[in-house]
């Protein structure tokens, strides 16, 4: 299984052969390592790295004619390469539909991970181990059929620098509170997030707590003909099962420390369904309310091991879904208070708790548009800053179409 020849363009004019300095045919690894990248000269001329398994650079050159559209390219050179072993039989696989959606996600990232020439990059997702994701939601559809420029995808640019990718909050919370001093912000989605968001960057931290609304909800539908506990009503006439608290306190999720992401195969549908089956003698508002506390409980564990150490705050600024049940919120804010902090939510700050996810995504696709490094290293634990965002622009920004 082979590689379609790649033929690239640079955007004015190729670097005069002199300067492209191509790789001698003896070059060790090492070498090729440090060539790999795509290099750019000042005046957007772009100089091809080498491909996988050759040393001799590809190159290809063109131009914007007088009628605006490109000179026809003038071909330099090309090659053609194997995909990796261990890659061949998966992408057949994929071509008969015998990929799971995490196979295939994988496949996807190490199939990227090609280009950089390194085997090891490969292996980062091909034998797991780094975070990976699937995202729905075509932005080309959206854009061509909104007529909307469309930001998509945020999270595989920092997954490939060896972030989390998850949470994505803290962007807008730096953008939104870097001028108020160090501040704590809390989102209840599906899952918990805490921001610690301040001017300095570097100090910033994100990272999941445990469950947010996924495990209430699943309860809900399966023992109502609910969708979700609305404003806790149900949580707030039930008791604490200790041992089940006891023993959901003790997940090996909470063993990981920050930059940590928690995702539905930690605390989803699964997990909930092995608790109902248990516990299944016990009264869903019990079930409800131990689980409401525990959700409150994780958050002010996080607090405790995580932010308070490392900054001095007085609140918590809450949005999100779980913003909306009432139950959820005291018992939060009777576990934070004992640190001397109070709850308020993002409302405060002219950011609806119910859109403030919204929000974050249009403003990290203000920031793409823009080429704004729109992630946080020292939060994610990516090596560096980056622009996150596949932009597609809206048809109607289409140049040259007379």
């Amino acid at each position: 299984m082979r590689r379609t020849p790649t033929v690239r363009l640079c955007g004015n004019r190729c670097l005069d052969s002199d300067s492209m300095d191509p790789l001698p045919q003896s070059a060790s690894p090492e070498e090729l390592n440090l060539r790999i990248e795509r290099e750019y000269n000042i005046d957007g001329t772009s100089r091809m790295a080498p491909h996988l398994t050759e040393l001799t650079p590809s190159y290809a050159k063109s131009a914007i004619a007088e009628d605006g559209h490109p000179t026809r390219p003038e071909f330099v050179s090309a090659l053609t390469v194997d995909w990796p072993k261990e890659l061949q039989p998966m992408i057949m696989k994929a071509f008969e539909n015998e990929l799971s959606l995490f196979d295939m996600t994988r496949v996807n990232y190490a199939a990227g991970a090609v280009r950089s020439g390194s085997k090891s990059l490969v292996d980062r997702w091909l034998k797991g181990g780094y975070p990976c994701g699937c995202f729905v939601v075509e932005s080309g559809v959206v854009a061509a059929l909104s007529k909307i420029t469309c930001v998509t995808q945020f999270r595989p640019v920092d997954h490939a620098l060896c972030g989390s990718g998850a949470p994505l909050m803290q962007y807008l919370d730096f953008v939104a509170f870097r001028h108020d001093g160090p501040t704590v912000a809390l989102n209840i989605g599906g899952i918990a997030n805490l921001q610690l968001a301040n001017a300095d960057r570097s100090k910033m931290m994100a990272f999941a707590t445990g469950p947010g609304n996924v495990m209430l909800d699943h309860v809900v539908k399966e023992r109502t003909n609910m969708e979700y506990d609305k404003n806790g009503e149900l949580a707030a006439k039930g008791q604490v099962i200790g041992s089940l608290l006891a023993e959901l306190q003790s997940h090996p999720f909470f063993d990981r420390k920050p930059p940590r992401s928690a995702w539905r195969l930690d605390f989803g549908s699964s997990y909930a369904e092995d608790i109902l089956k248990r516990f299944a003698s016990s009264s869903t508002e019990d079930l409800l309310t131990t689980l409401t506390m525990f959700t409150a409980t994780s958050i002010e564990r996080a607090l405790v091991d995580f932010i308070l150490p490392k900054a001095n705050v007085t609140k918590v600024v809450a949005s999100g879904g779980g913003t909306r049940n009432t139950t959820l919120l005291k018992f939060i804010s009777q576990r934070v208070a004992t640190h001397g902090l109070q709850v308020c939510t993002s409302d405060e700050f002219g950011l609806p708790a119910a859109y403030k996810e919204a929000i974050k995504f249009a403003t990290l696709g203000f920031a793409t548009k823009r080429g704004l490094a729109n992630n946080i290293p020292a939060a994610s634990g990516a090596s560096s800053f980056a622009v996150l965002g596949k932009l597609t622009l809206a048809p109607r920004l289409a140049k040259n179409t007379d």
